[in-house]
């Protein structure tokens, strides 16, 4: 299939759910609660809202979405670090737009903007390091954000910065990767995870071969999918064909876009200029070992960790949040009190609901404020009967 209408086609869409359907009815005999597949990314939530994929699916099957947007999981004391190196008079601060309004304790880098600050945004961390040429007398900080889809980006205008001789330019450096946090999920989360449909944009860098651990040590099956409803129809079909046989893999639905071996040109480029952290701080996961990458000491002089002084204070998300819970699948968005009252696109108080990939987003744009069913806790609890 080559053009997008294809993976939108409504008989093809039939035809998978038919086949779900029918692979679910022989599943549920004995079965006291759904079968929960979690969608890593958040493309893929708002993929499932958008073309109402949830609505479409028999009871015993059900969506958990999970941590795979980097903007929802940077950690309210990472925003205030920000607001402190872009609120410095020589900095101009550059960042995409899906981080500027992410709430600190104190403000968001929009409304540094307000007050003064010189944020401005762009598209791509290339534009940052032109800002950077153009403005000689000004130090220009890219605000480095994302899993491994973004990363080789940002290594490559490092190591164009450094052959350019561009003094003025460095990264706060907030990259993240995805395999310690799945791992951290499977270890320290009781969420009664049955399979996962793996992120695909993730996986045109990384492949699909670190996600065998998944399958080989916890038993679950993983499917890398693409982001048209065709594609998480067929990926979730092969999740639960799996399910159905016994059998834990590691498989490909979106091999027309992601290699089993990703990437060796992007991730060379990343290994050349980041080293792992010991450890870094997620928003609704804590503090995960060796997931968070940084400039090696090569590259110290484009680090804005190293160039400025920042608070680096871990802060706790306001009470009334349930950002964490929601990032790590235990509770749905409406289960939130400030869901859709307090908390809004227009005026968020939480990443998720800030964030083009966020999860609570999704929920308020393709979903409304109020919850469908009278069950917003996690899916552990929900049985066939409070959903017949």
């Amino acid at each position: 299939m080559r053009y997008v209408d294809e993976f939108r086609d409504p008989a093809l869409a039939a035809a998978l759910i038919r086949e779900i359907e029918g692979v679910a009815h022989r599943l549920e005999r004995g079965r006291d609660r759904p079968f929960a597949v979690m969608e890593v990314c958040g493309g893929h939530t708002h993929a499932i809202f958008r073309y109402g994929l949830e609505g479409l699916l028999p009871d015993i099957i059900e969506f958990v979405h999970g941590p795979g947007c980097p903007v929802c999981v940077l950690p309210m004391g990472r925003v205030d670090d920000c607001v402190a190196i872009a609120e410095r008079p020589e900095v101009i601060f550059a960042t995409f737009g899906d981080a500027i309004r992410v709430p600190g304790s104190r403000k968001s880098l929009l409304a540094a903007k307000a007050d003064g600050a010189d944020v401005r945004t762009i598209y791509s961390p290339l534009d940052a390091l032109a800002l950077a040429r153009r403005h000689p007398d000004r130090e220009v900080v890219f605000f480095g954000l994302g899993f491994e889809t973004t990363m080789p980006s940002t290594a490559l205008t490092v190591l164009r910065a450094e052959r350019e001789g561009v003094t003025n330019f460095s990264v706060f450096c907030n990259h993240i990767t995805i395999i310690p946090t799945l791992r951290a999920l499977l270890e320290t989360q009781d969420l009664g995870i049955d399979g996962f449909i793996g992120p695909g944009h993730v996986s045109m860098v990384i492949g699909t071969e670190p996600y065998r651990f998944i399958a080989e040590e916890f038993g679950k099956p993983l499917v890398v999918a693409g982001f048209e409803p065709l594609d998480l129809l067929q990926a979730l079909l092969m999740v639960l064909r799996q399910i159905e046989g016994g059998t834990a893999r590691i498989e490909n639905q979106y091999a027309r876009v992601v290699p089993d071996r990703g990437n060796p040109q992007a991730m060379d480029a990343v290994e050349r200029v980041f080293e792992t952290r010991p450890v870094f701080e997620w928003r609704g996961l804590g503090s995960i070992e060796r997931s968070g990458v940084r400039l090696r000491e090569a590259f110290a002089r484009f680090d804005a960790e190293r160039r400025f002084a920042v608070p680096e204070i871990s802060v706790a998300d306001p009470d009334a949040c349930r950002c964490g819970e929601v990032l790590t699948g235990k509770v749905k968005p409406w289960a939130c009190p400030m869901f859709g009252t307090a908390c809004t696109p227009e005026m968020p108080l939480g990443a998720l609901m800030v964030s083009s990939e966020g999860s609570c987003a999704a929920y308020y744009q393709y979903g409304g404020v109020r919850q469908p069913h009278a069950d917003a806790t996690p899916h552990a609890p929900k049985s066939l009967e409070a959903t017949a």
